[in-house]
């Protein structure tokens, strides 16, 4: 407990030692955040590369996710520690900036904290250790931006995008097509991207799964797939040349806001109001008719009567349709989403060449299939699978693939993979560090070290020999001067990764080095934990 005095003399306490609470200090704190995160690194660890391990997690209300993804481990895993959920953070931002190397920049940070701790024993002061690491991560960028090389792709030639997803997806567990896949995810991403203003408006595409069949199945449609089916099952299955009425108002008469009540004590006034109902309906589906609309889809439902009544003035009706699929429907067919039946004219209607339904399989499920659609800006990767654990790892692993393209679209410099940048950065570093007289250079060796540990990871997973392999790589760059080597994962043959195709966009890599660095920063320079006892 601190005491104090105020001018009149009166002690007051500063700071209240509570029971409750263990305080850490000094070298103590750095130690247990140290191995706080250290903990989940090695998580991670073992699920780099392509031949690395999956993780399967279990949520509090009993489901079941198996992924290889980074950032999904740790978004799933009940994390309790303060500096084990910065890592969590850490992972999540190299997500959305990014989109891939989740696990890269949580093992690098590790790294880079297990060799911070050897360092802080040696009695060098956290901040020496955090400037030296600042200095050797610019160098790492700035080496990163010389060794890159720029590959030209076009619209027509779209095989060095293809690789580079495919390095994306063989650490994952569809590798098995990621050939197929990859070709999917670039056409999608060029579909939706302005590629004179390097831009891709990811929204635009959407990743639909459903159960059945196999991951060989998956396709790109060139359109929208609604999981709904025609209202009633007489409708017509196929339309073309469709013109589509969008409506966010029910299919029912209107209902006054007012607190009503309505006394109906004979027959006669029954029937009234039921023809007066029917009349306002008559109407709606009316007005729909004269605009030229020969599909209605609709965000909110509609009774039986209505439905019959529909099937009965042949105007085909989709209900229940989400407002998100609404909004991709109506950038897909150029059509407007219409709040008021009164508010429909001809303009305002969407076009696509055909619509149609379609059911899969022995569950006779049924979607709609808009395609052929007059902007066809809007595009859906429609994933098949065993089952739905398939799927959603799949859905996760696209979900890289399409970044990696867009990434390339925005800046198509690259570098090459298998741990080849790593090493080369490594060798940059260490030389590096002689320039620098003081301390600093301790922890510029120190992040030299650290930065090896990706490609040792990604050894150790592949069943080789971890430290035989990193020094024959390591040698052999040194030899020729060549950054193209890195660890033959794959066991092909050959350690050129040129020559393997293993391609990663140089601004992910740059990212995994400054997002690792800075919450390494930020983990030093913690020197007093106090966290609350549970008893």
């Amino acid at each position: 407990m601190a005491l104090a005095f105020d001018e009149f003399g009166s002690p007051y306490i500063i700071i209240k030692e509570q029971e409750q609470k263990s305080r850490l200090k000094g070298l103590d704190a750095h130690k247990a955040n140290i191995s706080a995160a250290k903990a989940v690194a090695r998580i991670l660890r073992t699920s780099l590369g392509p031949k690395g391990m999956d993780k399967m997690l279990q949520s509090p209300d009993g489901d079941v996710t198996t992924t290889n993804d980074g950032a999904t481990i740790l978004e799933q895993m009940d994390v309790g520690n303060q500096i084990a959920k910065l890592l969590v953070e850490l992972s999540r931002s190299q997500d959305y900036e990014i989109g891939d190397g989740t696990t890269g920049v949580v093992v690098m940070a590790g790294a880079l904290l297990e060799q911070a701790e050897k360092l802080l024993e040696c009695g060098i002061h956290p901040i020496r250790i955090t400037e030296g690491y600042e200095m050797a991560s610019r160098l790492s960028v700035e080496h990163l931006e010389r060794i890159s090389q720029n590959f030209e792709f076009s619209s027509t030639n779209i095989e060095p995008l293809v690789q580079t997803c495919m390095t994306t997806l063989s650490s994952k567990i569809v590798n098995r097509c990621k050939r197929n896949l990859a070709e999917i995810a670039v056409k999608a991403v060029l579909s939706v991207a302005d590629l004179e203003r390097k831009d891709v408006n990811m929204d635009l595409i959407k990743v639909e799964g459903k159960v059945g069949g196999k991951l060989e199945d998956t396709e790109l449609i060139d359109g929208i797939i609604v999981d709904k089916d025609m209202s009633h099952p007489q409708m017509p299955k196929r339309i073309e040349n469709a013109k589509i009425a969008i409506l966010t108002c029910p299919f029912e008469p209107p209902k006054p806001k007012t607190k009503h009540k309505v006394d109906i004590d004979t027959v006669e006034k029954f029937q009234t109001l039921r023809q007066q109902e029917q009349k306002y309906f008559d109407e709606m589906v009316q007005k729909c008719k004269d605009v030229g609309a020969t599909l209605v889809i609709c965000q909110w439902g509609f009774d039986d009567e209505a439905n019959h009544l529909l099937m009965h003035r042949n105007l085909p009706a989709v209900r229940w349709v989400g407002g998100v699929e609404l909004e991709l429907i109506a950038i897909a067919t150029g059509g407007r989403i219409v709040p008021r039946f009164q508010e429909l004219t001809p303009e305002k209607l969407g076009k696509a060449g055909l619509v149609r339904e379609k059911s899969f399989g022995t569950t006779k499920d049924r979607m709609l299939y808009i395609e052929q659609c007059a902007n066809s800006r809007a595009v859906t990767i429609f994933i098949r699978g065993g089952n739905k654990m398939i799927i959603e790892e799949t859905k996760r692993s696209l979900h890289d693939a399409l970044c990696v393209a867009r990434n390339l679209i925005r800046n198509n410099s690259i570098v090459y993979g298998g741990g080849s940048a790593e090493i080369s950065c490594s060798i940059a570093v260490e030389a590096a560090a002689d320039r620098y007289p003081g301390v600093e250079q301790y922890a510029i060796r120190a992040f030299a070290d650290a930065v090896d540990s990706v490609p040792m990871a990604l050894a150790e997973n592949s069943g080789l020999q971890p430290i035989d392999t990193l020094s024959a790589v390591k040698a052999q760059q040194v030899k020729e001067n060549n950054p193209l080597y890195g660890i033959d994962c794959n066991d092909v043959g050959t350690n050129d990764m040129r020559e393997q195709n293993v391609f990663e966009t140089l601004i992910g890599k740059q990212q995994q080095f400054l997002l690792a660095t800075q919450v390494v920063k930020m983990i030093l320079k913690i020197d007093d934990v106090t966290t609350p006892i549970y008893y």
